[in-house]
């Protein structure tokens, strides 16, 4: 959880590219890495690396959700209504409570 005052450093896509790049490429260290470019941890670095072997987006993927595309509305209702009898599964003590 952040501190009340804490600020995050964001990286473009480019350098994040180019650490990876020299890091597979040529073997750069962590270390020598994190000095040339200023951040703040290995993790971060290893994360970016496994993006690109996974071949997965650089792009900030918090609070995004994939939507489902339906054929009918009969379907997505009935879609719905599972989703609805799951969570009430999950969380018992909300079962017949109305919301608003």
């Amino acid at each position: 959880m952040a501190k009340k005052g804490q600020t995050y450093t964001t990286y473009t896509e480019e350098l994040k590219r180019e650490v990876v790049r020299l890091k597979l490429e040529e073997g750069w260290s962590y270390r020598r890495l994190r000095e040339r470019f200023g951040i703040k941890s290995d993790a971060q670095i290893a994360e970016w690396v496994k993006k690109v072997q996974n071949e997965i987006s650089f792009d900030d993927q918090r609070g995004k959700w994939h939507k489902k595309h339906f054929n009918s509305l009969e379907e997505e209702n009935a879609y719905l209504k599972a989703q609805v009898d799951y969570l009430k599964k999950r969380n018992p003590n909300l079962h017949g409570k109305e919301w608003s």
